[in-house]
């Protein structure tokens, strides 16, 4: 969900849609820039390969049914399974999909032109009634989704066509075409995910979709294994690897060794840890690729203390964010002014517009305990501790937990560190009762796709998903709906950048950094993609064999 940097101010040397940039950072103790090099993908592999092992270091999934992932472990897996209407690139550009077509032919209306190629896993053909139905049910309660606020403005879906379906809407919608490259808009054939009731998506209940691979088993605790779809629809992404083996692998330590052994060939989001063990590893190689990817300390509810932002901006004010970029990050991040990072609208034709805005933004705090402690002194004694989560064997949130629990104790506030099971954290952002109790939480999120708006949406305006502190400013919600409803681009970027202003320093939020994508690979293979766009594209079918 947002974004954070300590030590690192990011420079872009080539624009996000480029193959590359590069950032300067300070480094070691000298204060010297160190350029890090940011790489979209990494070089084709030709050869065809049997088996692919990839680890999920958040753990194993709690479901794979696309209208439900939410978090990296199931996106990682499902953008593999269950192709979208709309395609994110490695680059974060948007290109056809599913839908070889979408169509604004008016203010009201998008018509999506369908490809009439399309096959589901058992052969039958994808029809625009399937279409028509995997959007529907994320607005059925029964399916409990997480992305129906995406058709809040739409009024009918329908098949107009053999391979068409048309969406009318109240008005003009601009984050609806964007919005179908994520898994809201992944197709499920309709048969199979009725009869499969609540279990769709499940170990139990499996999955039918389009994509490159088949999800072949499901072992819970253990792995997921996906096979290649030979009958894949798009003939320039046929994969080359037969078969792809996730396995849950939270602890660092055993990722570490599982990956320097060849045991696993690779994983995205490598944790800091790892990635200084393997900085000299002869069987693989770390990449570093540009992320809208934040992190964030959230209050978990409206009854907190932690919900007073004075309170948050005391614990912000006493936090060394270079410190922390360099201790707990490696270095790879960047310090963030606000809840979304600029990379999210790099490929914006207004881009310069929300750049200007960002940059007027006030400055990252510095640390300054003094002014911490007159803040403290308005807030009052906190008369209890403070409950923080993280994942149970999240290295990375425990040592970012553990910096602000220090920073903390100086302001006389006591936080105590409650560590969930990987699947219990992941239901945590979606589940209320699962945040009862705690205080903060520490959040490693992301922006799904090139639209600032949709994303603060969910965190700033009363029915946001993960406004868990009831903010409301009446202003901030008129502005983001114009920037949402408005067809054109700098009108748009206007009103985003004018609510940015007003939600920036009220909603509460402590904004720590956003990082890098970190990823690490076997030599043995390439192809992949090495930019976070990875969540929403089938990048394992990009994987292939070098030979080596």
């Amino acid at each position: 969900m947002a974004v954070q940097r300590p030590v690192l101010t990011v420079l872009m040397c080539v624009g996000l849609l480029a193959t590359a940039s590069c950032t300067s950072a300070t480094s070691g103790d000298t204060g010297t820039p160190r350029e890090i090099r940011l790489t979209t993908t990494t070089p084709p592999g030709s050869e065809v390969v049997d088996r692919v092992t990839w680890a999920l270091p958040y753990g194993e999934p709690t479901t794979l049914d696309p209208a439900k992932v939410g978090d990296y472990s199931p996106q990682t897996v499902g953008a593999n399974l269950c192709d979208t209407l709309t395609r994110m690139n490695a680059d974060f550009s948007l290109s056809p999909g599913l839908a070889r077509k979408t169509t604004w032919t008016d203010a009201r209306t998008l018509v999506l032109d369908l490809r009439s190629d399309v096959t589901f896993w058992d052969g039958s053909r994808m029809t625009p009634e399937d279409v028509v139905y995997s959007l529907e049910r994320q607005t059925d309660p029964k399916t409990q989704a997480l992305y129906g606020n995406y058709l809040s403005a739409v009024t009918s879906i329908k098949a107009t066509g053999p391979n068409q379906v048309t969406l009318r809407t109240k008005a003009y919608d601009q984050t609806l075409p964007k919005a179908l490259s994520t898994s809201f808009g992944a197709v499920s054939q309709q048969a199979y995910t009725q009869k499969a009731g609540a279990a769709y998506g499940t170990a139990k209940g499996g999955l039918m979709c389009t994509g490159p691979f088949k999800l072949a088993s499901w072992k819970s605790g253990d792995s997921i294994t996906l096979e290649r779809n030979d009958a894949y629809w798009d003939s320039r992404l046929k994969p080359k690897a037969g078969q792809v083996d996730f396995k849950f692998i939270t602890n660092s330590n055993t990722l570490t060794s599982a990956l320097l052994s060849g045991e696993v060939d690779g994983t995205y989001e490598l944790p800091p840890t790892s990635a200084t063990a393997l900085a000299r590893a002869k069987n693989g190689a770390t990449y570093l690729g540009p992320s809208t990817q934040n992190v964030l300390l959230i209050p978990g509810s409206a009854k907190s203390p932690a919900a007073d932002r004075r309170l948050l901006d005391a614990l912000s004010h006493s936090l060394d964010r270079n410190a922390l970029i360099k201790n707990v990050f490696g270095g790879d991040a960047t310090t963030l002014k606000s809840l979304v990072p600029p990379l999210t609208w790099s490929g914006d034709p207004a881009a310069d517009r929300f750049d200007a805005a960002y940059e007027a933004l006030p400055a990252v705090p510095k640390p300054d305990l003094e002014r911490a402690k007159k803040l403290m002194d308005q807030v009052g004694p906190v008369a209890r501790p403070l409950v923080a989560a993280i994942p149970a064997g999240d290295q990375k949130g425990l040592q970012t937990l553990t910096f602000i629990q220090a920073a903390a104790k100086k302001l006389g506030v006591d936080i105590r560190i409650r560590q969930l099971q990987p699947t219990e954290m992941s239901s945590l952002f979606y589940d209320p009762s699962i945040r009862q109790g705690i205080d903060l939480i520490l959040t490693f999120g992301y922006v799904a796709m090139p639209d600032p708006s949709s994303y603060v949406a969910e965190m700033v305006t009363p029915r946001g998903l993960f406004n868990w502190t009831n903010y409301n400013n009446a202003e901030v919600t008129r502005l983001l709906g114009k920037a949402r409803t408005s067809s054109d681009a700098a009108a748009s970027a206007k009103a985003y950048t004018e609510a940015q202003a007003l939600f920036t320093s009220t909603v509460p939020v402590v904004y720590l950094a956003s990082t890098h994508e970190r990823m690490f690979m076997n030599k043995r293979i390439s192809g992949v993609p090495t930019s976070f766009a990875y969540m929403g594209m089938p990048w394992a079918a990009h994987i292939g064999g070098t030979a080596k």
